[in-house]
């Protein structure tokens, strides 16, 4: 796996999670709303699961945000991560 995918994964789990803690929700609110497990939540947010384009949506709807916000978060917070 390449770097790339590493830190992109750990990326979006840290957004999820960013993003869930903000809406009051817990893993098992945020699993319920996207019709997963909660250990798939769990494992999304600490960077062991890459969600696919369509969880993402799905995740997004569930957070109540537009994917297009959603994106705009990680690309801020990859491009964080490149300048330090």
């Amino acid at each position: 796996m390449s770097e790339l995918a590493i830190i992109m994964k750990q990326i979006i789990g840290k957004t999820v999670k960013a993003i869930r803690i903000k809406q009051g929700m817990n893993q098992e609110d945020l699993a319920y709303e996207c019709d997963v497990d909660r250990s798939y939540i769990s494992m999304i947010e600490v960077g062991r699961n890459e969600p696919s384009v369509t969880k993402i949506f799905e995740l997004c709807r569930g957070l109540k945000i537009k994917s297009s916000e959603f994106f705009k978060l990680v690309e801020m917070e990859y491009e964080r991560s490149r300048n330090e």
